[in-house]
């Protein structure tokens, strides 16, 4: 229960900058044809943002490392009726450009990917290559910030101050995240990658430290929460707590 909340939560503010951004592309772009855009979502898993976007009639090829996930996007996407607008791709991100093509694509969609890639700084430049000039990039990628806070209010102190002191984003080896970012650095490894930054959102910043038993229990508790996320979501201070960042960046 709780982990769904977290990413309807995150699912929500995403899916709604992603959209705004996606409608700017169309507006702006006399080359990006009618309403139909042609998308790469990079890991995109089991079509959680992929089918979506396909119904909404946009051609979108997902590439992911897992088979099993590739399966289920394929039964996803038949179960909705868009199987002609989806495709899914076995690869990883060092393979992209020759999986998706270069400048194919109006959109790239790298959701909870960069953590765990080789190398950030080539899947970033894979990525560049893809998308068509003036193209989307939708990044969202975990917060180290968030890390201290968490383990300092579990009360794992040591833990918290590691975390605040290690540049690699890490606190020990039982973080289960390979790589964790911050604003400063991923918005400058964009600007190396030839992107274009152009709005940067927080994610789960009250989500996470909310107790579930209140929100679950507690009449209007879920939408008052998902409107404080919402409202907090561009807020310079309260960005710099939240678990992920998203941001949109165009090439």
């Amino acid at each position: 229960m709780v982990e769904r909340r977290r990413r309807s939560v995150r699912t929500a503010l995403v899916g709604e900058a992603l959209r705004v951004a996606l409608a700017e592309r169309k507006r702006t772009d006399p080359g990006a044809g009618s309403d139909r855009l042609d998308i790469v979502d990079l890991g995109g898993g089991t079509g959680g943002f992929a089918v979506p976007l396909a119904v909404e009639g946009h051609r979108v090829t997902v590439v992911d490392p897992s088979p099993d996930a590739l399966a289920s996007l394929e039964r996803r996407a038949r179960d909705e009726g868009v199987s002609e607008l989806v495709r899914g791709v076995q690869g990883d991100a060092a393979e992209l450009p020759g999986l998706a093509g270069e400048s194919s694509a109006d959109a790239v969609l790298c959701h909870g990917v960069l953590e765990v890639v080789d190398d950030p700084v080539q899947a970033l430049q894979a990525m560049a290559s893809v998308l068509r000039e003036g193209g989307v990039l939708s990044l969202l990628v975990a917060q180290r910030n968030a890390v201290v806070l968490a383990r300092a209010l579990a009360g794992h102190l040591a833990e918290a101050r590691i975390a605040l002191q290690d540049p690699e984003g890490r606190w020990g080896a039982t973080d289960p995240m390979p790589r964790r970012f911050d604003e400063a650095g991923i918005t400058g490894q964009l600007a190396d990658a030839g992107f274009v930054v152009q709005t940067v959102h927080g994610v789960r910043t009250f989500a996470d430290l909310v107790p579930s038993a209140f929100v679950d229990s507690e009449p209007g508790a879920a939408e008052s929460l998902a409107e404080l996320e919402r409202a907090a979501s561009r807020h310079p201070a309260f960005r710099a707590l939240a678990t992920q960042l998203h941001i949109l960046a165009t090439r």
